[in-house]
C-alpha cells in the first residue's frame, strides 16, 4: 500500500514538473499560435535570439518550421511572412484564424529578412473612437495579435487614460458632476484627448473608469510581453475652459472647433504648470507604468498665437515628460502646421520623434506636396506614415504608386537621413487590407517592390490558390480605384453618394473629402463581375467572400452614382416619368446594397451598436452608449456642429441597416419633394397655357412654370430621431454572400 502511495507522489510530482516546465518554457509566440489555430504551436520551433539588428529567419527544423528573431513581434512578422508566401493562409481583420495544415509546407531554404526601420507605429487617436470606441478585451487580443504578425512595435495606447485625468481633476478641487461635463463620451473620446472638444457624448459613469481601467492593464500587459513599447498620451497642458477662474492659472482659451467647446491650454510659464503636469504622470504611472514613449500635440488644428512662446512651451512639456521617464522620447504629429517650427528647433535631437501622418500623399518632410517643408524636421527623428483612411469611411481606396513612389524616395534622401521607421496612421481600422498588407511589408524588402508583381502575390496569399479571372480582377483595381495619383488630396476613400444628405448637386459627403473623380466606374463593375464569376469555385473561403462583397458593393456604389445623375437630369428636364422611373431605381440600389452588406457581418450596423450596449451594466448606460455609437456615425453632433460645424456625416458608414432606416429615409423624402414639385410645376404650366385653373399669361408665370422653387428640408430635424432610437440592430449575417452578388450584377446588367 504504501509503494503505490510512494509510486502515486512519484507521478504527481512528474508531472508538476512537466507543468511548471511547459509554463516557463512557454513564449508569447505560443499563445498567439494558439489563437490561430489550435495545436499550431507544435508545428513551429520558435528562437529568440536577442540583439540589437531586426530580423527574422525562416528555416528548416526536421518536421518544425523554425522561426527565429531577436523580439517577439519580428517573431511573430516572420511566422506572418510563412503563413502568406509558403501555407497561402492570410490573416487580416475579417479572419484572425485559419485551419493549418497537418504538416506544414516545409522551407526548403532558409530565407532572413532584416531592416533598419527598427520602429513601427500604430493608430491615430481617431482610431480609438472611430473605430475601437466599444472594444472588449477579446477583441483587442485580436487586434493586438494582427499588430503583432504585422511588424508593429510602438502602438498608440489610450485606453483608460480618462481614470488618470478623472483622478487628477478629483485632487485639484473639481466635482465628479464637472468633471462629467469635461470628459467626453466613449464615440468621442478621440477629440477630447487631441484638445478639440469637452463633454459630448457623457457623461461618462463610473462602471465605465472600472471596466477601462482593467481593460488598459490587459492590453499594456499583452503588449508588453510580445516586446512592443505602448505610446501613453502625455500632458500638453490641456485643462478645463473655466480652469482659469477656478483654479487661478494662466490659460490660453481654446475657443471653438466646429461649434464645440475646447479645452483651455494651461501656459507653461504659470507657476502651477509643473505641479500639474508632475500630478498627471504620477497618476498614469501608478495606474499603468512608466512608457518609453509619450504623444502629445500642443496646438492642434489651432492658428497661432501671439501669446504662447512655442520654444519655452515646448522644453517645458518635454522636461515634464522627463521627469516622469528620463529615458522617454516625446512623440508628435506632423499634421498641418504641427509640430511648429519655432517650438522643435528649441528641442534638443533624440528627445522627440514626429510621425508624418500622411506621408503616402502629403508627405510634410520635405519631398513636395501642399505640405512640404523644404527643410524637413531638420536634427529630428521622424516615422513615414500612411493615414489611407478619414472617418472609418467604407470604401476601396488606395494610393499604391504613390506610396512606393513617396516611400523610395526617402532612400539615401538627405532629408530623409532621421527616418527610424513607418507607421500606420488611419482614422478607421478594418478596411482595405491589401494596403496595410503592402504597408507592412516595405521595411523588410531590401529591393523596390514592383506593384503588380506584388499584388499577384498578395491575392494568391489571401485566397490559397490562383485563378486568372480573380487576378485580372485585382490587376484592374490596382490600376485604378487603388492607385489615387499624386494630385489628388482627398480623404480616403471616393464616397458612396447613398451616404450623403441629398441635393441637386451632390458629389462629396463629407464636408472636407476634397474628392475628385480619378478612376472610371467602369472598372470596378468589371472587376465585380471577375469576382462574381469566380466565385463558385471559392465558396466557403471566408477572405474571398469578403472581399467579393466589399468589391461587389464598391461597383454598386459606383453605378448608383450614374443613377443619381439621371435623377436630376429627368427633374431639371422635367421628365416626371423618367423621374419616377429613375428615383425608384436609385431607391432599389439602396436596399439591395443593403442586403448585399448584410451577408457579412463586417458591413453590419448590428456589430457596431450591440458592441456599444454591451458595455453598458444598466439599461441607462446601454442607451448612453447606443446613441453614442449612432450619433458618431450620422450627426456627429449637435445642431450647431453637425449644421454650421459640418461635422454631419464625417463618419458615414455604408452599413447594413443604417442604408435602409437613416440613408434610405432621407434620400425617399428627398425624391418625394422633388416630385412633388414636378407635380406642382405641371399645374402650373397647365394654367399658363390657359387650363381651367389658369389666370392671364405674363412673363412671371411663364419664368415661374419654367423654374421649380428650391428644396428646403430641415436635414438635422429629419435624422435626430433615429440617434435617439433604440430599435434593435443584429450582427448575425443573412443570405449568401456568392447568391446576393450575382443579384446585385444582374440588376446592374439589366441598366
Amino acid at each position: 500500500m504504501q509503494t503505490t502511495i510512494n509510486i502515486r507522489r512519484v507521478l504527481v510530482c512528474v508531472a508538476l514538473a512537466a507543468l511548471s516546465l511547459t509554463a516557463t518554457s512557454a513564449t508569447p509566440i505560443d499563445g498567439l499560435l494558439e489563437r490561430i489555430d489550435k495545436g499550431a504551436s507544435r508545428k513551429f520551433k520558435i528562437e529568440l535570439h536577442r540583439g540589437a539588428d531586426d530580423y527574422f529567419r525562416l528555416s528548416q527544423r526536421g518536421n518544425r518550421v523554425c522561426v527565429e528573431g531577436n523580439t517577439w513581434v519580428n517573431i511573430a512578422t516572420g511566422i506572418n511572412w510563412y503563413l502568406k508566401y509558403y501555407a497561402g493562409i492570410h490573416l487580416s481583420w475579417n479572419q484572425m484564424q485559419a485551419h493549418l495544415p497537418a504538416r506544414l509546407p516545409r522551407v526548403e531554404r532558409p530565407e532572413r529578412h532584416d531592416t533598419q526601420l527598427r520602429l513601427r507605429y500604430d493608430f491615430n487617436y481617431c482610431t480609438y473612437s472611430y473605430s475601437m470606441a466599444f472594444w472588449d478585451w477579446p477583441r483587442w487580443q485580436r487586434e493586438i495579435d494582427w499588430m503583432a504578425l504585422h511588424g508593429i512595435n510602438m502602438p498608440l495606447a489610450i485606453v483608460g487614460t480618462e481614470v488618470a485625468w478623472r483622478n487628477v481633476l478629483l485632487r485639484l478641487g473639481y466635482s465628479c458632476e464637472e468633471i462629467g461635463r469635461f470628459i467626453a463620451g466613449p464615440a468621442f473620446l478621440a477629440w477630447w484627448h487631441m484638445n478639440n472638444l469637452e463633454g459630448w457624448g457623457g457623461p461618462l459613469p463610473e462602471t465605465w473608469y472600472t471596466k477601462q481601467e482593467a481593460l488598459q492593464r490587459n492590453i499594456l500587459r499583452r503588449m508588453r510581453e510580445l516586446d512592443m513599447h505602448p505610446v501613453f498620451p502625455g500632458y500638453a497642458g490641456m485643462l478645463p475652459h473655466d480652469a482659469p477662474a477656478k483654479l487661478g492659472v494662466d490659460a490660453v482659451a481654446g475657443g471653438t472647433w466646429n461649434g464645440y467647446q475646447r479645452p483651455a491650454t494651461l501656459s507653461a510659464s504659470d507657476k502651477r504648470f509643473d505641479e500639474i503636469a508632475d500630478m498627471y504622470y504620477r497618476e498614469l504611472t501608478r495606474l499603468y507604468g512608466q512608457a518609453d514613449y509619450y504623444s502629445m500635440d500642443p496646438f492642434h488644428e489651432s492658428g497661432n498665437n501671439a501669446r504662447v512662446d512655442y520654444a519655452g512651451t515646448g522644453r517645458r512639456l518635454l522636461a515634464a515628460m522627463k521627469r516622469a521617464n528620463p529615458k522617454a522620447t516625446w512623440v508628435i504629429q506632423g499634421w498641418t502646421e504641427n509640430p511648429r517650427p519655432q517650438m522643435i528647433d528649441a528641442l534638443p535631437a533624440g528627445d522627440l520623434l514626429i510621425l508624418d501622418l500622411f506621408s503616402e500623399c502629403r508627405p510634410m518632410w520635405g519631398i513636395p506636396s501642399i505640405w512640404q517643408r523644404k527643410q524637413g524636421y531638420g536634427k529630428h527623428e521622424w516615422l513615414f506614415c500612411m493615414l489611407e483612411n478619414f472617418g472609418a469611411n467604407v470604401g476601396l481606396h488606395g494610393r499604391m504608386d504613390q506610396l512606393l513612389h513617396n516611400f523610395y524616395l526617402t532612400k539615401d534622401n538627405p532629408l530623409a537621413a532621421h527616418l527610424r521607421g513607418i507607421g500606420f496612421t488611419m482614422e478607421g481600422s478594418e478596411n482595405n487590407p491589401i494596403m496595410f498588407e503592402l504597408m507592412s511589408e516595405l521595411p523588410w524588402r531590401p529591393d523596390p517592390i514592383d506593384r503588380d508583381t506584388w499584388v499577384r502575390g498578395y491575392v494568391r496569399a489571401r485566397y490559397g490558390r490562383d485563378n486568372d479571372d480573380v487576378q485580372t480582377a485585382w490587376a484592374l483595381l490596382a490600376r485604378s480605384i487603388y492607385n489615387c495619383p499624386a494630385g489628388n488630396n482627398q480623404q480616403g476613400p471616393h464616397e458612396s453618394i447613398f451616404d450623403a444628405r441629398p441635393g441637386l448637386d451632390v458629389f462629396q459627403v463629407k464636408s472636407w473629402s476634397k474628392m475628385k473623380n480619378y478612376y472610371d466606374p467602369h472598372a470596378t463593375l468589371v472587376a465585380a463581375r471577375l469576382m462574381v464569376g469566380a466565385a463558385d469555385r471559392f465558396a466557403g473561403n471566408n477572405n474571398f467572400e469578403y472581399d467579393l462583397v466589399d468589391i461587389v458593393r464598391q461597383a454598386l456604389d459606383d453605378q448608383a452614382r450614374i443613377q443619381y445623375q439621371r435623377v436630376i437630369a429627368d427633374y431639371k428636364t422635367f421628365s416626371r416619368e423618367a423621374f419616377r422611373r429613375d428615383s425608384r431605381r436609385f431607391l432599389s440600389m439602396i436596399l439591395l446594397q443593403d442586403r448585399l452588406l448584410g451577408t457579412r457581418s463586417e458591413f453590419r450596423l448590428g456589430r457596431w451598436t450591440e458592441a456599444a450596449r454591451a458595455l453598458g451594466t444598466t439599461p441607462d448606460e446601454k442607451r448612453l452608449y447606443e446613441w453614442n455609437a449612432r450619433v458618431q456615425i450620422t450627426t456627429w453632433g449637435n445642431r450647431r456642429c453637425a449644421d454650421r460645424g459640418g461635422l454631419h456625416d464625417y463618419a458615414h458608414k455604408e452599413w447594413q441597416g443604417l442604408l435602409r432606416d437613416f440613408y434610405y429615409m432621407r434620400w425617399k423624402t428627398y425624391f418625394q419633394a422633388m416630385e412633388q414639385q414636378l407635380v406642382a410645376g405641371s399645374e402650373a404650366h397647365y394654367a399658363v397655357l390657359g387650363g381651367s385653373t389658369g389666370s392671364a399669361n405674363t412673363s412671371a408665370e411663364l419664368s415661374s412654370a419654367r423654374t421649380a422653387p428650391s428644396l428646403t428640408i430641415d436635414w438635422y430635424a429629419l435624422e435626430e430621431p433615429w440617434t435617439l432610437a433604440t430599435n434593435t440592430y443584429s450582427a448575425q449575417p443573412e443570405g449568401e454572400p456568392i447568391e446576393v452578388a450575382r443579384d446585385v450584377i444582374s440588376f446592374l446588367s439589366s441598366d
